[in-house]
């Protein structure tokens, strides 16, 4: 069954943010993954936004909250902890 995570950050007082840990840049959101944080870029156009994160194992969909558009689509590789965007062209063959 796929989790449903709503990314609104942590900067509530008594919650996780009391622990002293470094915040992802703007645009970014961190997913833990087998107890290891994965950094997930949305991009700067996308900083600030409230985020629903759709997760079935690991692939991920990243949706703005107020909009439902689908902001980004990916498989989380677990050798990374920060998972690119991919916008290279492939090799032209």
């Amino acid at each position: 069954m796929p989790a449903l995570l709503l990314a609104l950050g942590d900067d509530e007082p008594g919650g996780d943010a009391a622990q002293a840990r470094p915040h992802p840049p703007p645009g970014v959101v961190t997913l833990r993954v087998g107890g290891r944080p994965h950094h997930i870029g949305d991009g700067r156009t996308h900083a600030r936004t409230h985020v629903i994160l759709l997760v079935d194992d690991l692939h991920v969909r990243v949706v703005d909250a107020v909009t439902g558009e689908l902001l980004r689509e990916l498989i989380v590789d677990p050798t990374r902890d920060y998972q690119p965007r991919n916008k290279r062209k492939p090799p032209n063959l």
